[in-house]
């Protein structure tokens, strides 16, 4: 594969994330100062799904780009994972943005601040996919047991703080948001099980060049990162 091949439906696939994400969180803002019409954003469904929607789209996205990783770095499909300095790289930029998030929201929302959030869940979850990607198929089942897991078996030893991360909880803890690995570690996994299979028999919906249109959505994509650590000090600033 090349060097330089772009994979520009995989990163207008993650700006669609990206801009939903936004419009989510400008509506939470406004809803917060009361610029709106009084919004339950914990309880009610139209938020909650929607919540879920794009944590889903996410993870997926996250997962197809391991996939795309994987293959650049010489593992391809089935083959063992490798965690190359690009991976640790990328991973340590990630994860320090976790640590910001924690640091930040602790200050916002003292009472609910972010312990284990979508960025803490992609940091492990990254390593987790990674050592996994040798499965191949074996993916599938293996990302439905994801997220099977929590249905079936929680535990109250699971509420401590430090335990959260797991997702085996009986009672949701107190926070803005939270994504333990169970059950989305099953999420990313069929991203990377669908990535896997894509590059090999359809990589042009992966790889294929984007409209016009659609352009900003891809780069969007490709900054994803930087985006989710800007967009939200935009919006306040824009809100308040």
């Amino acid at each position: 594969m090349s060097g330089r091949e772009r994979f520009d439906r995989l990163d207008a696939l993650r700006g669609v994330a990206i801009v939903w994400m936004a419009i989510f969180h400008l509506c939470f803002d406004l809803n917060l100062y009361g610029l709106m019409p009084p919004q339950n954003f914990y309880r009610d469904a139209l938020w909650l799904n929607q919540r879920t929607g794009i944590v889903s789209l996410f993870l997926f996205c996250a997962g197809l780009a391991q996939a795309v990783a994987l293959q650049a770095e010489g593992g391809g499909a089935g083959v063992g994972a490798h965690f190359s300095v690009r991976f640790w790289r990328r991973w340590a930029q990630v994860a320090a943005c976790a640590l910001l998030v924690s640091l930040g929201s602790s200050f916002m929302f003292p009472k609910s601040w972010i312990g284990f959030g979508v960025l803490h869940g992609i940091a492990v979850m990254l390593i987790l996919t990674r050592l996994a990607a040798p499965a191949g198929a074996w993916l599938w089942p293996l990302g439905a047991l994801a997220i099977a897991v929590p249905q079936f078996f929680r535990h109250p030893w699971f509420n401590q703080p430090f335990a959260h991360w797991t997702g085996l909880v009986t009672k949701k803890p107190i926070t803005e948001d939270w994504v333990p690995v169970l059950p989305w570690l099953g999420v990313m996994l069929f991203g990377l099980a669908a990535g896997q299979w894509l590059l090999v028999h359809r990589r042009a919906l992966l790889a294929g060049v984007v409209p016009r249109a659609l352009a900003p959505l891809a780069l969007l994509g490709r900054w994803s990162l930087t985006f989710y650590m800007t967009h939200q000090l935009v919006l306040l600033g824009a809100v308040v």
